[in-house]
């Protein structure tokens, strides 16, 4: 899609997710794949033991808690710059769910996803109204018109989502949540 998220005003039809889901159910499973053949994850690994380092010392707990910082910090940006797939509801207002006096805007990073979604909401069969819209503009825009503590689910139905919730540093600090912690 080339859509950046700007065109808000156009709504459009996502292609049958029931197709898409029915394409996937009745491909052939594939065998699963061994986890000593999966390629191992870029970037700096922590060792389990200080030996396997070689007598390093394995990083501090601060140390641990600044790289996940960082690291979901490089999330946030990707999810700003990035259009992602907003579904609809019957009554074309953006789908949400409610948990714990929060509500999330359920995004999608792609119709895959959005059609994992489905089906578990037991709606496949139907037709499902989505709009593309930047990351940012969900967090920026969309949140603080919700008029209370909201937040973003990003591919709620998969085991890769992730959670944008109401704090400083991801909405706006006039719609964030302050739970009275320190930072």
């Amino acid at each position: 899609m080339t859509d950046d998220g700007d065109g808000i005003s156009k709504l459009q039809e996502a292609s049958r997710l029931a197709k898409l889901i029915d394409t996937q159910v009745s491909a052939e499973p594939s065998e699963p794949e061994s986890v000593l053949a999966a390629s191992p994850v870029e970037g700096p690994s922590v060792p389990r033991d200080p030996e396997e380092a070689g007598g390093a010392k394995p990083p501090s707990e601060e140390e641990l808690v600044a790289r996940g910082k960082r690291e979901f910090a490089v999330l946030l940006g990707e999810f700003r710059r990035t259009a992602v797939l907003v579904p609809f509801d019957d009554q074309g207002s953006l789908w949400t769910a409610d948990q714990n006096g929060v509500r999330w805007i359920c995004a999608f990073s792609h119709e895959e996803s959005l059609a994992r979604f489905a089906v578990a909401q037991g709606g496949a069969a139907r037709e499902w109204t989505y709009r593309t819209i930047l990351g940012a503009r969900l967090l920026d825009v969309m949140v603080p018109m919700l008029g209370m503590a909201a937040g973003v689910a990003l591919d709620a139905a998969s085991d890769d989502g992730m959670l944008f919730p109401p704090v400083n540093g991801i909405v706006p600090d006039a719609v964030a949540v302050d739970f009275g912690g320190t930072q």
